[in-house]
């Protein structure tokens, strides 16, 4: 950590929860890292198993499913056990679905790694569910959204290596992805024999990764096992159907979970279709994704500024003033032909930084015990907008052409009418609700 983060870190984590936060922490990159290695494969498989980007956009809908499948068990889980519990199984559910990538790859069907990434998901669901409300409950509730956004910082780190790792060891790897001297794919041309081969070996190329990856997750449940991490149960237990009747009525939760559902849907279709903005450019898939690794890049980068701005300005005037950002950045995308274009797609990444933890903190903030740790699940399975929206921006980009527009540009009109709600809710928040 650099000085700046240890005095950010000082005043928002006592002493005697630092440790348990430095491990719940450990637990973002490594959910961010199964995100961003996952978001290039809806390109890969697109390729080498020969399909629409309709189709290989439920690569995303099994990844962001598992979340809005696996949200409320976990939620009851750690209602009715403990926060380690539910991280414990939670990591067990993820090594699990990232070593299933090995028999996926061997009988070669894109269903089976539609059911890995399922379960992965939900090992995922339980972390983020877990360590979310753990993370707000390490202290004053004052400084509790500074300290989500703190922990929240260093996803995108996770997120960064899982980027790199898709590049260098999976995009830059597939021979389905080879191109003659005009730019074209060579892949569609030849003959069944040889795509089977190549098959073959570029379904191996994307299992390796995820198999080392399930390694990494084993030995975080050792470590996670092992340490005597504070219980944090409530003192308070409400059945579960009156804690959904109090989250329902809570107008300032019920407005956080929709402007949840449309950021996360935002933020993996403007990291999953950089690939297809650039490659409709003419640049490869390798070279699309040094591009969204300079996204995230800016994202973690304003991550920490967020965080420090956040004690000048309010959680919700800052969120609508990013959200703004995002539109004007979308607008550029849309309209905008050529390099510039994609350059405004990189830069929305600068104002998506703080929304999610934000989001969360704001939707939150008042909330104790049960409806604290329910209410964590529902904005664990707002992601499901992840699942839903990518695969309709798919449809979209298979268009070809929307009127004078290439369809790969018009399909940010997703994105951006996700920002508006989201702007709406910032700004409803700082008018109307206590942040």
């Amino acid at each position: 950590m650099s000085n700046e983060i240890k005095d950010i870190a000082d005043k928002v984590v006592s002493r005697k929860y630092l440790i348990p936060f430095v491990l719940i922490t450990l637990l973002f990159p490594l959910w961010g890292f199964a995100n961003d290695i996952t978001n290039p494969l809806v390109a890969a498989f697109k390729t080498v198993m020969e399909m629409s980007n309709a189709k290989a956009a439920l690569i995303q809908f099994a990844f962001y499913g598992g979340y809005a499948t696996m949200a409320i068990p976990a939620a009851l889980v750690v209602k009715k056990y403990s926060y380690k519990r539910g991280v414990l199984l939670g990591l067990g559910l993820y090594a699990t679905g990232a070593f299933l990538f090995y028999p996926a790859a061997s009988y070669e069907m894109f269903g089976f790694f539609l059911v890995a990434l399922y379960i992965l998901t939900f090992g995922l669901a339980f972390l983020e569910t877990t360590a979310n409300p753990y993370i707000l409950s390490m202290g004053s509730e004052k400084t509790s959204t500074r300290r989500l956004n703190l922990a929240q910082s260093f996803n995108p780190m996770g997120s960064l290596m899982g980027m790199f790792v898709a590049s260098r060891f999976i995009l830059s790897r597939l021979q389905s992805d080879e191109r003659d001297a005009a730019g074209n794919l060579i892949f569609p041309t030849l003959s069944e024999a040889e795509k089977a081969a190549i098959r073959t070996n570029d379904l191996m190329v994307i299992r390796n990764p995820y198999v080392m990856l399930g390694v990494v997750v084993l030995i975080m449940l050792i470590i996670i096992a092992l340490y005597n991490m504070p219980q944090n149960k409530s003192s308070v237990t409400s059945k579960a159907s009156e804690v959904f009747k109090r989250l329902f009525k809570n107008k300032k939760y019920r407005e956080g979970v929709i402007a949840q559902v449309f950021y996360v849907g935002a933020q993996i279709m403007c990291w999953t279709f950089i690939i297809q903005y650039a490659e409709n450019l003419g640049l490869t898939k390798a070279t699309a994704q040094n591009y969204n690794i300079i996204a995230m890049s800016i994202f973690l980068a304003s991550r920490f500024i967020s965080t420090f701005l956040m004690k000048y300005v309010s959680p919700g005037q800052l969120l609508a003033i990013f959200a703004v950002g995002g539109i004007t950045t979308t607008l550029g995308v849309i309209f905008i032909q050529g390099m510039a274009g994609l350059y405004c797609l990189i830069a929305t990444s600068a104002f998506m930084s703080l929304m999610f933890p934000t989001i969360y903190g704001i939707s939150l903030r008042g909330l104790e015990n049960d409806d604290a740790k329910i209410g964590a699940a529902g904005l664990v399975m707002a992601i499901v907008g992840g699942a839903l929206m990518p695969p309709l921006q798919g449809s979209i980009i298979d268009l070809g052409t929307v009127g004078f527009l290439p369809a790969v540009n018009f399909s940010f009109i997703l994105p951006l009418i996700s920002f508006i709600v989201i702007a709406t809710f910032g700004f409803r928040t700082h008018k109307y609700h206590t942040t």
